[in-house]
């Protein structure tokens, strides 16, 4: 089994990034058994599901931590170890 990496938690919203994750840059978002992927760079969903209320907090989250999310990609490409990221409070 391949353990991804967590790199925030908030409301119950867990946030990951796996390290060899296809084009282009996104991070998944699960809730409640529920799962997202979010384009990094356009705020958009590219696949999967939320309820709208933390569709609307992701959403927020990765417009304040963008270029902590891009950060990330970067290192998830490289096979580095990824920074947390503050949650959403």
């Amino acid at each position: 089994m391949c353990v991804v990496p967590e790199i925030s938690l908030f409301y119950g919203i867990k946030i990951t990034m796996n390290w060899n994750d296809h084009v282009p840059p996104h991070f998944h978002a699960e809730y409640n058994g529920d799962m997202v992927l979010i384009d990094i760079i356009n705020g958009s969903v590219l696949q999967g599901w939320l309820q709208k209320r933390q569709l609307k907090l992701v959403l927020a989250w990765s417009e304040i931590h963008k270029d902590e999310l891009m950060q990330n990609w970067e290192l998830a490409r490289s096979h580095e170890s990824l920074n947390r990221i503050s949650p959403l409070i």
